[in-house]
This record gives structure tokens, C-alpha cells and sequence, in this order.
């Protein structure tokens, strides 16, 4: 079949921008304490390596949810910041946050007995 005569998931695309592993503690960081350095995140975030934090805050940039700022300064100084269109994510992201505090425990119980039974 066509592609052009098949109808496109619309949260697709969307997936792709926003639910890649550390997209959103990146940028409910971001929301949460405002503008940061590098290691600020990367201590807020311990569990992401500095190679992957880098490359997931130039997509971020890229994407226009991030807003890097270099300041030519002695030593040089870099700060990332959600930009205007990465706020408007902040009721999605909640909307995400109360959604797994009310079903994670449910997810939780169903993966042990798929497990149990799975043997």
C-alpha cells in the first residue's frame, strides 16, 4: 500500500522527539531548576553518561526544546535552558508524572506475574 493512502500515527512523530530514554528528565530538569552548566545536570541526572547527556542536549537544541547559551568568557561558560517551546511540554510531562505515580505499581504487579508465570 502507498504510504501517501496510509494514515500516519500522529503521536509518532511526536514519540520520536520526546520519549527517548532522557528526554524528559533533561528537560523536567530544566523546567524544575532553571537554567544550568553542564555538570549541574549531569549531577542532577546521575544515572546518564556526559557522552549520551551531551548528545541527547544538541538533539534537544536541535529540536528547539533547549536553548544553549555560550558566554566567551575566562574560562569559557556554557548554560542550557528549556526554551519557550520546551515549557509548553510541562503539562504533557505532568500529565506523564501523575499517570505513572497512579499505574506504576499496577505495571509493577503485572510484570511479576508475567515473569512468575514465564518461569
Amino acid at each position: 500500500m502507498a504510504e501517501d493512502t496510509v494514515r500516519r500515527c500522529p503521536i509518532g512523530d511526536v514519540a520520536d522527539v520526546l520519549l527517548s530514554r532522557w528526554t524528559a528528565p533533561i528537560l523536567w530538569t530544566l523546567h524544575e531548576y532553571g537554567r544550568q552548566r553542564f555538570g549541574e545536570l549531569d549531577r542532577r541526572i546521575p544515572a546518564v553518561t556526559p557522552k549520551v547527556l551531551t548528545q541527547r542536549l544538541r538533539q534537544l537544541e536541535r529540536d528547539g526544546l533547549v536553548v544553549r547559551t555560550y558566554y566567551a568568557e575566562m574560562p569559557p561558560r556554557v548554560e542550557y535552558e528549556i526554551s519557550t517551546l520546551g515549557a509548553s511540554l510541562e503539562p504533557v510531562l505532568a500529565s506523564l508524572s501523575a499517570w505513572g505515580g497512579e499505574h506504576l505499581p499496577a505495571v509493577e504487579e503485572a510484570r511479576k506475574r508475567h515473569d512468575t508465570a514465564a518461569g
